[in-house]
């Protein structure tokens, strides 16, 4: 399966159609579960941004574009890339997560194909991440950006891009959007969009540079095959030495 990059104009004015109903954010890394940031601090009001000026920063060999003015926060295998005055990991942040599916504990969002799937939007432990939404359970999704859009990065790799709408049992909504690669196993999660950066989502998406993440993978492999060589040599030395 290939993969490459290119800013979807379409997509992005799609999605800030989309967006209008609400939005919130979470996600599990390491362990498979959701971890549902709080919507106390969600910011609605916030200013519609076109584009924004992107200061590059680099997560597990990862490049990546930080919108000026954001700020970042690093844990569970992953970084947060939060708004202005949003909250850590929560309502609106971009998160990136290279080694994805394998360090969720359910292989999310590779297993299954899940990101091809309607319910494939979260990890697990879901809950209603729009920020009028609180105390709401998550109930439907609908795939709004599925198969075969793709985006392409500035590596010239292209991921899937998929955008969910997801409805709450009290009447709020929310979008999800996701960029996965899932040869390189990275994937870029938005778990509850704002709509004032709906584009600027899509501009970060565009900026993503696995080349340097790649080469490091496939180092740690072959030390990792060369490590298991060399013990299964020393075994059967031993095994030899007790006969």
């Amino acid at each position: 399966m290939s993969e490459a990059l290119a800013l979807r104009t379409a997509a992005a004015a799609a999605g800030v159609l989309l967006l209008a109903a609400g939005c919130g954010g979470g996600d599990g890394g390491d362990g498979g579960g959701e971890a549902a940031p709080s919507v106390e601090g969600a910011y609605t009001g916030a200013v519609p941004a076109a584009s924004v000026p992107l200061s590059g920063t680099e997560f597990e060999g990862v490049a990546i574009g930080m919108p000026e003015g954001w700020q970042r926060s690093d844990g569970q295998g992953r970084i947060c890339m939060d708004p202005p005055e949003g909250e850590r990991c929560g309502y609106g942040s971009v998160q990136l997560y290279p080694q994805a599916a394998e360090r969720n504990g359910a292989d999310w969002p590779a297993k299954g194909s899940a990101f091809n799937k309607a319910d494939g939007w979260n990890g697990g432990g879901a809950t209603c991440r729009a920020p009028d939404g609180e105390g709401q359970s998550p109930g439907d999704a609908e795939m709004t950006v599925g198969s075969p859009e793709v985006t392409e990065h500035a590596d010239g790799l292209k991921s899937h891009h998929r955008v969910w709408e997801v409805s709450c049992d009290g009447g709020a909504s929310f979008e999800v959007r996701m960029w996965f690669l899932p040869e390189s196993d990275v994937m870029l999660y938005v778990p509850a969009v704002e709509p004032a950066y709906a584009q600027v989502y899509d501009q970060v998406a565009a900026s993503m540079d696995v080349t340097e993440y790649k080469k490091r993978r496939a180092q740690e492999q072959k030390e990792e095959e060369e490590q298991k060589e060399k013990e299964k040599e020393e075994k059967e030395d031993r095994e030899e030495q007790d006969d």
